[in-house]
């Protein structure tokens, strides 16, 4: 019988669904918002601090894979310990998890403190932006800790069908980066700021907040935050099942940032307006599918205190009124793009050249979202009753099998709009096979096998 805390077991699987997504697209774009408020007042410091920035970014968005990774982890254990009814296990399990995630962001503080000059000459930093960057990543390597804290905090929440609860953690790194961003950055009155280092101030300052504040709402949740548990804990066993989900989920994030970076690399012979409009045509396209991505986030708890209380039957139908929203919204969102394509684009532009590549780009890569959906929250579910690598492989074929080999190839006869169109191909192919492989959820006996 279901506990407590097993809430999505019960009700409508449709309202949770919307109850566990809504919040979560606020979170997200809250989150998005750091990243702008980051590379808009960097950006005013000059050239210098903006290059360092561009070799710093690919570092911290691999490294904030990890916290995707402690979050997918935590959910799924936690969450299916919930649907069995584990009251006890979910709770040693939320404790273990939280130091395990504290612990090894002490790991990588001491990594990045001994390695970080080393990593960036390898990336070929010239010696006059080192210092720069070196500013900016011992901060940060300190404060990197409370990162994954607050994620294991987010996945806690997750797991328990509290998603409202955890989007606030993702507000509250937002809000205290939008209020410490321009003081610390660029100074105000008399107090000049820290540069390019006022902006590691500011986002340890937001994890750390968040990291108090994520304990706080643990320990007022039904499952609650009591590290007496650990001793109930069985380390090897539950920090493999950890690591089981974690550890792929964490590569497969990482998986299309890779991806879209080559495929810039190979959009670059065509030219920097080709470059350009790819670059802004991605941001447009992040935002758009947002609600995919908060979908795919949310749907872990479902399907995992579900599949952990036996309840097969709610998981599949969880599933299959996901990918049904996939659908319908990206249709619908990619539709508008199409229509006002145009005129989106003169908001970042007004070259010619440049409105016309955003164009092209959207007109040919919006079709694919509804795949692209589908992939993802199929992802989400596989994360959620253990099959992570199932996930992880997805992921993989569908930039490294399908995207980079089919631009490569119709780049003969398509030139730029090769890299487009492979974007499209691979995202209906990947959310084809997704589908596919989520029709498992609708035979008990492979899945539990």
């Amino acid at each position: 019988m279901a506990v407590e805390g097993a809430v999505l077991t019960r009700g409508s699987v449709g309202r949770h669904l919307y109850n566990q997504t809504l919040p979560m697209v606020v979170g997200i774009l809250a989150l998005m918002s750091v990243g702008l408020l980051d590379a808009y007042f960097i950006g005013n410091l000059g050239k210098d601090p903006l290059t360092a920035v561009s070799f710093i970014f690919p570092v911290v968005f691999a490294l904030s894979s990890l916290g995707v990774g402690v979050i997918a982890a935590i959910a799924s254990v936690v969450s299916r310990a919930l649907g069995s009814g584990q009251k006890h296990k979910a709770q040693s399990l939320v404790a273990l998890g939280i130091v395990a995630a504290g612990i090894f962001g002490i790991v990588i503080t001491v990594l990045l403190l001994l390695f970080k000059r080393p990593l960036f000459e390898v990336m070929n930093a010239s010696p006059d932006l080192l210092p720069l960057i070196d500013s900016y990543m011992t901060p940060f390597a300190f404060g990197f800790p409370m990162l994954l804290i607050n994620m294991g905090g987010n996945g806690a929440l997750r797991a328990q069908g509290m998603a409202g609860k955890a989007s606030l953690i993702l507000m509250m790194m937002a809000l205290v980066n939008l209020i410490l961003d321009p003081i610390l950055i660029a100074g105000i009155g008399s107090f000049e700021g820290f540069g390019i280092k006022g902006a590691a101030y500011a986002t340890v300052a937001g994890w750390t907040l968040a990291s108090i504040l994520a304990l706080v709402l643990i320990a007022r949740s039904p499952v609650g935050l009591n590290f007496s548990r650990l001793k109930e804990a069985h380390p090897g066993e539950d920090i493999r099942a950890l690591l089981r989900v974690g550890a792929p989920a964490a590569v497969s994030n990482s998986v299309n940032p890779v991806g879209l970076s080559i495929m810039t690399a190979l959009l670059a012979k065509y030219g920097d307006a080709a470059v350009a409009g790819f670059g802004a045509g991605g941001r447009l396209q992040a935002l758009a599918v947002v609600p995919l991505l908060a979908l795919s986030s949310s749907i872990g708890g479902i399907v995992g205190q579900n599949w952990g209380a036996g309840y097969g039957d709610r998981a599949r139908r969880a599933l299959w009124m996901a990918i049904g929203f996939c659908v319908v919204y990206s249709l619908t969102a990619g539709a508008l793009l199409v229509t006002w394509r145009e005129s989106l684009a003169t908001v970042f532009t007004d070259s010619p050249a440049v409105i016309d590549a955003i164009s092209t780009y959207l007109m040919i890569s919006v079709w694919g979202y509804a795949g692209f959906g589908a992939l993802i929250v199929v992802n989400g579910a596989f994360n959620a009753i253990d099959r992570a690598y199932w996930a992880l492989g997805q992921s993989v074929v569908r930039v490294a099998l399908i995207m980079v080999p089919v631009a490569v190839g119709l780049s003969l006869v398509l030139e730029s709009r090769s890299i487009y169109a492979a974007e499209l191909i691979a995202n209906l192919v990947g959310g084809l096979v997704a589908i596919i492989l989520g029709r498992a959820l609708l035979d008990d006996r492979w899945l539990r096998s």
